[in-house]
């Protein structure tokens, strides 16, 4: 899936799988699971064992359907290493200009992790392609509703203590995406091979998004 697509799948499900601490082993039949559910973007973030295998390997058999990212990127190494790997699109949890702007001049995706109005203007004008609101599960759908006040023409996604509940909130204040980890990407379900309850769970949180 390239850029123009994977783009256009995140504006249509909103939703970007964040996959943190899963084995190896399940990783393939994780992606499948999250495939039939509906939500066709997903990260591997760079602390989880095997990160930059499990990426190559989910190009390789999953990337002609999936938008398949690296997340918990903090530096120009972890950056260049992730799109060598295959990465399609890079998260960070900081904003570090240096990586923004080699992402944007490498023409690939970025999403930069910022709490303030500051760091957030500053990622968009480095070349952020959306901004990343982190902590957003702390700081709350409060906070960002008020940040969309002054900072309406930057797009926002909110990572953290999305739920079915509370899913349509943060898409009616104008999210341009979510990122969703653990209530999305159970370790305990997925280790027992419970794969079904990953789908059941993306296809019950994108009902609820619309």
């Amino acid at each position: 899936m390239n850029r123009e697509q994977g783009l256009k799948e995140i504006e249509r499900t909103r939703i970007i799988a964040i996959v943190r601490g899963v084995q190896e082993a399940h990783i393939l039949s994780l992606a499948d699971a999250l495939l039939k559910g509906g939500i066709t973007v997903m990260e591997v973030t760079l602390n989880t064992p095997g990160a930059l295998r499990m990426i190559s390997e989910l190009q390789d058999k999953s990337g002609q359907h999936m938008f398949i990212g690296a997340g918990t990127v903090l530096d120009l190494e972890d950056a260049k290493k992730a799109v060598q790997a295959g990465a399609s699109f890079l998260v960070t949890p900081n904003m570090d200009e240096e990586v923004i702007r080699h992402a944007s001049t490498e023409g690939i995706p970025i999403f930069p992790g910022a709490m303030t109005p500051t760091e957030i203007v500053k990622a968009w004008k480095a070349g952020a392609t959306a901004v990343k609101v982190f902590p957003s599960a702390s700081l709350g759908l409060t906070y960002i509703k008020e940040l969309m006040g002054p900072l309406d023409q930057i797009p926002l996604i909110a990572v953290g203590g999305v739920t079915e509940e509370n899913i349509k909130q943060f898409l009616n204040i104008g999210c341009y995406g979510l990122g969703i980890g653990g209530s999305l990407i159970n370790l305990k379900e997925i280790e027992a091979g419970r794969f079904d309850w990953v789908t059941d769970k993306a296809a019950s949180l994108l009902a609820a998004s619309r």
